[in-house]
């Protein structure tokens, strides 16, 4: 559903873009509630001829549950009037078209609301904690608790590693030989592990605060050894297996640890 929906809004951005040059400053999100109203009453800027801005106002404070303002209706006719003619062949088929993305985004929305209540209650049946982690939330608790099934199955933190493809694979004799990435295992499990490490280690682009600071913490160090960004992922992924692993045994809540600051000698 998320890969439909996703595939539906870059449908929606391309017709958009023929209809109104200027649509991206219209809303902040394209497939918000206003925002859907909006073009699903006007798909083009040829359904907003004759309409002035104390009509649209209005149109916008109803369907926006008055959060819009006659700023906001001023502004959307101004940058129509700046994108110049934008009638193309075929207009009424184009129309309907953006009507039918629009109305196809609406009823994905509601599905994906559903399947989210239907999610929460089984999550909340097992009893996991797995959403108490930064970076996992219920789609994602959701997924792994379906990729890795009864946890109790898998003996250590070791095995499911290895079922997930992230634990190191030895090529070599006499003792010599190297160990390399397995590209074995559940991939969409290790999708998982490798989403969720990227995560954990992302900075906030205003404070510039880390997401998870012991992470972010051991990902540089690992930087410092040596190793590629993607090889300190991999740390990373095998660590988050470990502790995936011990929430889901033991269903215990995730509790953030304390980074240490070092003093300056």
């Amino acid at each position: 559903l998320v890969k439909a929906q996703s595939a539906l809004k870059n449908q929606l951005h391309i017709q958009l873009n023929h209809h109104y040059p200027s649509y991206k400053k219209f809303f902040s999100e394209l497939d918000g509630k206003t925002a859907l109203a909006f073009w699903q009453q006007y798909p083009s800027s040829s359904c907003l001829e004759g309409t002035n801005i104390k009509q649209l106002t209005a149109f916008l404070l109803d369907v926006s549950n008055n959060t819009c303002s006659v700023k906001k209706a001023s502004d959307i006719l101004k940058l129509v009037k700046e994108d110049g003619q934008t009638m193309k062949e075929y207009q009424e088929t184009r129309d309907f078209l953006v009507r039918s993305i629009v109305r196809d985004i609406e009823f994905k929305k509601k599905e994906m609301k559903y399947i989210e209540r239907e999610l929460k209650q089984l999550v909340k049946l097992l009893d996991y904690q797995l959403e108490t982690m930064p970076g996992i939330e219920l789609v994602t608790a959701s997924a792994l608790i379906a990729e890795i099934g009864d946890v109790r199955r898998f003996p250590n933190a070791n095995k499911l590693a290895r079922f997930a493809g992230i634990a190191p694979v030895y090529f070599g004799s006499g003792g010599k030989g190297k160990t390399h990435k397995s590209k074995q295992g559940n991939r969409a499990l290790h999708a998982l592990f490798y989403n969720l490490a990227v995560q954990q280690v992302q900075v906030a682009k205003r404070s510039k605060m880390p997401r998870n600071p012991v992470f972010h913490a051991y990902y540089q160090k690992k930087l410092k050894e040596g190793k590629t960004k993607g090889q300190a992922l991999v740390c990373i992924m095998r660590r988050l297996v470990n502790i995936v692993y011990g929430m889901m045994k033991y269903k215990t809540a995730y509790e953030l640890p304390v980074v240490e600051e070092k003093e300056e000698v």
